[in-house]
């Protein structure tokens, strides 16, 4: 179980996904709690910024697919 939970961790798909959770519930209680204007302010910078990190996500995705596919581990740095 540590094994796959020390993966999870190191897996840069993962930790963008995280990032990008914590950073939307941040933005949107700092506006919540804000003024109104605030609020719509952050929704819509939430709303930019979702797009963005999927297509970062998928772009590591992608990049590890195609090391896998050559034969070489994502994980592993490549000389």
């Amino acid at each position: 179980m540590s094994g796959t939970l020390n993966s999870l961790l190191h897996s840069r798909k993962f930790l963008l996904l995280l990032m990008d959770a914590v950073l939307s519930i941040v933005l949107y209680f700092v506006g919540k709690y804000g003024s109104a204007s605030l609020l719509d302010d952050m929704k819509f910078l939430i709303g930019v910024l979702q797009p963005v990190w999927i297509t970062i996500i998928y772009t590591v995705a992608k990049e590890d697919a195609a090391a896998w596919t050559s034969g070489v581990a994502p994980s592993k740095p490549v000389k």
